[in-house]
């Protein structure tokens, strides 16, 4: 089993005409992900390798019986995408798109309330299990299949922690960035309860920043919910505060959101807090 996507994942690729859109296409088929249409306005009736591209997401989902969104859209235009597969009748949208203004995101969460729809992102790399489908940006060839499911707010941190676990021989069922805007549509906790309940994954890495509190109310869920191991490993321990590092919601401001009190945290919960990707490799590896 997995999580969120699998060999079953039925893909729309929104923007699959543009340059980003047409290119994360290419490779996303060659990992084995099922895509079944793309869209964009105005270009229907085109292909983008092979795939049959659509006007609307409507169209898209009563012709091709789609389950999955992907967002390749600017910023401008990330809203009304996420909004045009929610209101299609997708049950899981991936957006990719960085830099989507929070007043827009406001919005969206709002109107996501009691639709049964799931938000991924916006700003992240996507959902990746090997060997079955990857519905975002990270790279193929740093996966392993296994049995360790690992959820992040970093997408480059992300790829370094699953290269160090591929390299000691400890794989994946999925992958989850789930973002680091200050709003996103699916926290650390929601991952962690999907992980909770596959009973494929036997262990789980979670990967946080500095900025906001997710890492400390993931540590509580984790306290009171989480059965299984949990490596983390949280960057930031040196950044100075009231300063923008990387991603909008990595800011430290009001003494509040540091790396330090997050790893505290997180050990009080029972997490095993590793400092490098490579010793959260080697931790994980003596758990399991």
């Amino acid at each position: 089993m997995s999580i969120l996507v699998d060999k079953h994942t039925r893909l729309v690729v929104q923007g699959i005409t543009g340059h980003v859109g047409s290119f994360e296409t290419k490779l996303m088929l060659q990992a084995g992900t099922r895509i079944v249409a793309g869209v964009t306005p105005g270009k229907g009736g085109q292909c983008v390798e092979d795939v049959p591209v659509f006007d609307t997401m409507r169209e898209a989902v009563d012709n091709t019986d789609a389950n999955t969104s992907i967002i390749f859209v600017p910023p401008a235009h990330a809203a009304s995408a996420i909004m045009g597969a929610v209101n299609s009748g997708i049950e899981l949208v991936v957006c990719v798109t960085e830099g989507v203004p929070v007043k827009d995101m406001v919005q969206v969460l709002g109107s996501l309330e009691g639709t049964g729809v799931r938000l991924v992102g916006p700003n992240c790399p996507g959902i990746t299990t090997p060997g079955q489908a990857r519905v975002g940006i990270m790279p193929d060839s740093i996966f392993l299949e296994g049995n360790v499911g690992v959820v992040s707010r970093s997408g480059t941190l992300t790829y370094e922690v699953v290269n160090a676990l591929s390299n000691h021989g400890v794989g994946q069922s999925t992958c989850v960035g789930i973002g680091g805007d200050p709003l996103i549509g699916t926290s650390f906790i929601d991952v962690l309860e999907l992980f909770e309940q596959d009973p494929r994954t036997d262990a789980m890495v979670l990967i946080g920043e500095i900025g906001g509190t997710a890492e400390q109310e993931a540590a509580e869920y984790i306290r009171e919910h989480v059965t299984k191991p949990v490596v983390g490993y949280v960057v930031g321990v040196s950044a100075p505060p009231g300063k923008t590092m990387g991603h909008a919601g990595a800011i430290i401001s009001g003494g509040g959101g540091t790396a330090k009190e997050k790893i505290e945290a997180l050990e009080s919960a029972g997490v095993v807090v590793a400092g490098s990707p490579g010793d959260v490799a080697g931790k994980m590896k003596r758990m399991i």
